[in-house]
């Protein structure tokens, strides 16, 4: 078996090869060449330790922050690639990492310490494919298993259990049972596990094909209980409406699944109607009604983010979507929508219809979108024709109040306000002259 290897990663295989070492693609990258996908990055492995990596690429630029733990990145015009030293891991006291590492001249020893069968193969064009743990056997059998004892790897990190999720999601694979059964009784101790290893780990599930695979994994094994506890309220949870045939659990994952992969997108999807368990009520018909669940759902995906340590600006886009994903009830007309399209941006109004959308079509069976369709035409024709919805569209601006007279500060953004009301329902006076002159009439200055 020969795997198709890029030039720039055949100049470092080959440079440490040249100079008597022994070099390997190594994990990840040898598991996607084999079922057939471009790896994103590669890794390779050595038996040439960190200061002899770093003296052999002195003509490259290195970045030597993992150089403790034998790595040694190599910075090329076509990326960096992680250069690792063949180690053995010391023992590991706090269930996240060794103690220390020890490095080894055995290429077996390096990729017995590796999480799952999948991602401990070993490939060089001399040597072939190097699969000590029957990876390749796993990989035709769609399976997540780990290398020797689960409860040995899981032990040794955490974060594992998360990952083994994430690779059955993103694959489409099954984990192997008495993998499954680890996970289950160590989830309990991802407590330990920074809410930043997390975090990268949780979005890559819900950036994959199958979104619900995962979260669904997730809650079986009391992963969600530990770190996401506010999702586990909507399993099961009746939401007593005829316009509603799934729980709100179910009707979540559909959502999530019929959202594009934009991670922002999906954490509205995962978070719009976290809160509908708390604001039910019931009218005399026995019709359950969840007021201002759009708005504390906002408020709970802003806590649940802040928790996970995302970016401000994440958060912020996430609750905008959550908080105004209710408004595809209401009959918005021309006005409407620009006001609308003034809250959202012309970027973020169709990502908030793209949420309606799977909304609507995952309520029930034989649900329609035809009114969102229309809504998103109709968005698409205000801007094309470039109709005014904001005040930086205004023919006048705050320089041009200042020029006539008015003082600087909140009166000028009253003024801008007013004369955008005006011409959102008049297009036609969104001239300077004729703004200038209603501003006179109306502001003292």
């Amino acid at each position: 078996m020969e795997l198709s290897i890029p030039a720039h990663i055949e100049l470092i295989l080959n440079k440490l090869k040249k100079n008597g070492y022994k070099a390997y693609i190594v994990g990840g990258s040898v598991r996607d060449m084999l079922i057939g996908k471009s790896p994103s990055d590669y890794d390779i492995a050595t038996d040439a330790l960190p200061d002899q990596i770093s003296q052999l690429f002195k003509e490259f630029k290195t970045i030597e922050v993992g150089k403790k733990f034998g790595t040694v990145v190599v910075v090329q015009r076509e990326g960096n690639t992680e250069v690792t030293t063949f180690r053995q891991d010391g023992e590991y006291i706090d269930g996240r990492r060794p103690e220390r590492v020890f490095f080894s001249k055995e290429l077996k020893d390096d990729l017995s310490r590796r999480d799952f069968t999948i991602n401990s193969m070993a490939y060089s064009k001399e040597a072939g494919l190097i699969d000590y743990f029957h990876g390749v056997e796993d990989l035709k059998k769609d399976i997540i298993r780990t290398v020797g004892n689960p409860k040995d790897r899981f032990g040794e990190d955490y974060l594992r259990i998360i990952r083994a999720i994430r690779f059955a999601t993103q694959l489409d694979f099954v984990i192997e049972p008495k993998t499954y059964e680890a996970c289950k009784k160590f989830s309990k101790f991802l407590k330990n596990i920074s809410e930043e290893r997390i975090q990268e780990e949780f979005f890559k599930i819900l950036l994959s094909k199958k979104p619900s695979i995962g979260i669904d994994l997730l809650m079986d094994i009391g992963a969600l209980e530990v770190f996401m506890p506010e999702i586990t309220d909507t399993l099961g949870f009746d939401q007593r409406s005829p316009y509603h045939d799934k729980d709100v659990y179910r009707h979540t994952l559909c959502v999530l699944d019929n959202t594009p992969s934009v991670l922002h997108l999906r954490l509205a999807a995962l978070f719009h109607d976290i809160e509908k368990p708390h604001t039910l009520t019931v009218d005399e018909e026995g019709m359950g009604h969840f007021y201002n669940h759009d708005k504390l759902g906002a408020e709970t995906a802003r806590k649940i983010l802040k928790r996970l340590k995302t970016s401000n600006e994440l958060i912020g886009k996430v609750s905008l979507l959550v908080e105004n994903h209710m408004n595809r009830h209401d009959d918005l007309k021309e006005k409407g929508l620009k006001r609308l399209l003034n809250k959202m941006g012309e970027v973020e109004i169709f990502t908030l219809l793209e949420l309606q959308k799977a909304d609507k079509l995952c309520s029930k069976v034989g649900a329609v979108i035809d009114e969102l369709i229309q809504r998103e035409k109709d968005i698409k024709s205000i801007i094309e024709n470039r109709e005014p919805y904001c005040t930086n569209h205004l023919a006048v601006n705050g320089d041009d109040l200042i020029e006539i007279g008015y003082n600087q500060g909140k009166i000028i953004g009253d003024i801008l306000k007013y004369l955008l009301k005006i011409v959102v329902d008049n297009p036609e006076l969104n001239e300077k002259e004729t703004l200038i002159e209603i501003t006179t009439k109306k502001f003292i200055r």
